[in-house]
């Protein structure tokens, strides 16, 4: 679950890293009344899930309230990368001496939390990994041994910080930054910039905050950050109706049993020439069920010209899986041509079900390749 700025920083504050005061608002109104309370000039931020805010011109500097409420007037209602501005997080102004780059993530190749730090900040770290790789900085903490502070004078004197005030206080934030990575389950905790005014304090300017989505149930309070009215409407009935789905920009549904099946398919429908329309997991079942709720989630996005199975029987037979689509098809008024590919247990016995009951629309094909170029060329 990715939270916004405001709310990043809210947690970035209850663990002591320092960051600006600020106030949320969601009309031109409450923004001016924000930038009174704040006092001077403040800057008025787009609240999104996404990048680019500044460069879609969702980030403004107001010199005082009146600006502020003007300000505000351009934003909201913004789209930037498909998302609809409808909050501002209005923050003190911050004069800026240096930017620096923090973060830290988990790098499920080595199983390890990853920090990565460098003096090159207030940019995209993939242009600094690219054009600067030297300047990055990189520290795994094994989760057996856990934190320790020479972790963070190691970033600190690799990145060539020479500052002794910046030192000790950059220091004591790469600490707080594994304290509420852990603390709250989170998958990335990123401050970009992080920086340091003229009068050498330094503080996160910025949050992106990412939590595991699977751990909420022991934070409750960070669960209730989530704004279903941000999320895509698709993305939020399949959550409604435990359905694991992404959706995606082409025209061919794809609808798999297991993560790494559907992924496997989303890749062939695009090898075979076509544009998957999202990433749909049945998980390891295929029951009627369970069919119905994911094919009412796929149905619902009107790029679908064609839906893709891809049943891969293991635990689940195939012949259990073909009955489900059956009586999930008997279900439902679907008029959109499908393509089932069955392999593994039962296979055979699937495809013979499939074959003497299956509606007009509905076609088998044996093999993942055919049945994926079936379905390209059925959704043009």
């Amino acid at each position: 679950m990715d939270l916004y700025e405001y709310q990043g920083k809210e947690l970035f504050r209850r663990v002591g890293i320092p960051v600006s005061e600020g106030r949320l608002a969601t009309t031109p109104g409450e923004a001016r009344q924000a930038a009174e309370v704040l006092g001077g000039p403040v800057v008025v931020k787009a609240q999104v899930l996404t990048g680019g805010r500044g460069k879609a011109g969702g980030i403004k500097l107001a010199a005082n309230a009146h600006e502020a409420e003007e300000r505000a007037k351009e934003i909201l209602g913004l789209d930037i990368r498909g998302h609809v501005v409808r909050k501002l997080w209005i923050e003190r102004a911050s004069d800026i001496a240096k930017e620096y780059y923090l973060s830290l993530t988990f790098d499920r190749g080595a199983k390890q939390a990853l920090y990565m730090f460098t003096t090159e900040g207030g940019v995209d770290i993939e242009q600094v990994a690219a054009e600067s790789p030297d300047a990055l900085v990189q520290l795994r903490v094994d989760p057996l041994e856990g934190f320790h502070p020479w972790q963070a004078r190691r970033l600190v004197y690799g990145a060539g910080v020479s500052d002794p005030s910046e030192q000790k206080q950059i220091a004591a934030i790469v600490g707080k930054l594994h304290e509420a990575f852990v603390g709250f389950d989170a998958m990335l905790c990123e401050i970009n910039p992080l920086i340091v005014t003229p009068e050498g304090e330094v503080k996160a300017l910025d949050s992106k905050f990412t939590v595991d989505d699977n751990a909420l149930f022991r934070h409750p309070d960070v669960a209730e950050m989530r704004d279903l009215e941000a999320a895509d409407p698709l993305e939020a009935l399949a959550r409604k109706k435990h359905v694991t789905y992404v959706r995606l920009d082409g025209d061919v549904g794809v609808l798999g049993n297991g993560a790494g099946l559907t992924m496997s398919t989303v890749d062939v429908v695009t090898f075979a020439g076509g544009r998957p329309a999202n990433f749909c997991d049945l998980g390891g079942g295929g029951d009627a069920q369970g069919v119905v709720d994911a094919l009412s989630v796929i149905t619902q996005d009107p790029q679908v010209k064609a839906i893709f199975f891809n049943i891969f029987g293991g635990i689940t037979r195939c012949d259990e899986v073909a009955r489900g689509i059956l009586q999930a098809l008997g279900e439902m008024s679907l008029e959109l041509p499908i393509v089932v590919r069955l392999d593994g247990t039962n296979a055979e016995e699937g495809r013979q079900i499939l074959a003497e009951a299956a509606p007009a629309n509905l076609r088998v094909s044996p093999t993942m390749l055919e049945a994926a170029k079936l379905a390209v060329e059925l959704a043009a």
